[in-house]
């Protein structure tokens, strides 16, 4: 073989493996980036605002997001960002136990609800901060509905119509707290125990998702949400019976696999498919 015809087919080689990693998602299959829409709110020169996400820039929006935002024209570099929670929402809900690789055989006929406070939330990029009193704080990745409109005793089948997208969550968990305390206050809705972000896409589809989570680089998690035992639409719809849900509000669907314990120093990075990597630092509070 000729030295031409030899680079010739170097070269060829080198461009089907970049066009594999630019289409490949997490979950080794091909996404149409085209169809999804990507969402974040941010803080730059001391202003917060909402923005669409293309690429490298955000496109600042006016507005409220979840009824017609207009684009205002204006642009800045993601790298000149702080990305903030993506939403700002009245209330935060999640599930527990919902992967069988999570609950085992004991998984409720119904999803078993609980309650974060939204002061609980941080983005992207934001630390986690481990109380001085707290022992076993553990983390647990989890896909994050966005609720788009306002739903109240919305069936099953009209759920999805109610949900404006899906970003990734960590449910950080303190267990020592969760065994001991009436309720899971401290364990579950302590300050910066809720890292959400970094976008809220628009147009996934949420029921097969893999969600991975990571510690120091190494996967300590990883599953799609096809093994949900209760669905996203069947999680939202019954919320909805006992709990108005408003535009911006959160939902954690709950975590797979096993979890264990993180430290000061360590990074957290949850990735849902076609999301992003939600990346966190812990540190130890003062």
């Amino acid at each position: 073989m000729s030295i031409m015809v030899l680079r010739a087919c170097r070269c060829a080689l080198a461009l089907s493996v970049l066009c594999a990693a630019l289409f490949a998602t997490t979950g080794g299959e091909v996404m149409a980036q085209d169809t999804v829409t990507r969402y974040v709110r941010y803080q730059h020169a001391g202003t917060v605002a909402f923005g669409r996400l293309a690429g490298e820039t955000i496109h600042e929006l006016s507005g409220d997001l979840f009824t017609g935002p207009a684009d205002t024209g204006r642009t800045v570099a993601l790298s000149a960002v702080t990305l903030l929670p993506p939403t700002v929402p009245s209330k935060v809900l999640a599930v527990g136990l919902n992967y069988r690789s999570h609950a085992g055989e004991s998984g409720a006929r119904q999803p078993g609800l609980f309650a974060k406070l939204p002061s609980s939330l941080v983005g992207h990029g934001a630390a986690i901060v481990i109380p001085k009193d707290a022992s076993r704080v553990h983390y647990e990745g989890e896909l994050v509905v966005v609720i788009g409109k306002r739903a109240k005793n919305v069936s099953e089948d009209d759920a999805p119509a109610y949900i404006f997208g899906v970003t990734a969550g960590n449910d950080v968990s303190e267990r020592g707290w969760q065994g001991s305390d009436l309720q899971w206050l401290r364990a579950k809705a302590s300050d910066t125990f809720g890292p959400v972000g970094p976008v809220i896409a628009v147009g996934l589809d949420y029921n097969d998702l893999k969600v991975e989570t990571r510690v120091n680089g190494k996967v300590v998690q990883s599953e799609s949400t096809r093994m949900l035992i209760h669905s996203v639409a069947k999680i939202v719809s019954f919320a909805s019976r006992y709990v108005t849900l408003e535009p911006g509000d959160l939902i954690f669907t709950g975590t797979p696999g096993s979890t264990s314990a993180i430290k000061p120093g360590d990074t957290v990075e949850v990735e849902v498919q076609g999301v992003g990597v939600l990346r966190n630092p812990v540190v130890a509070g003062k």
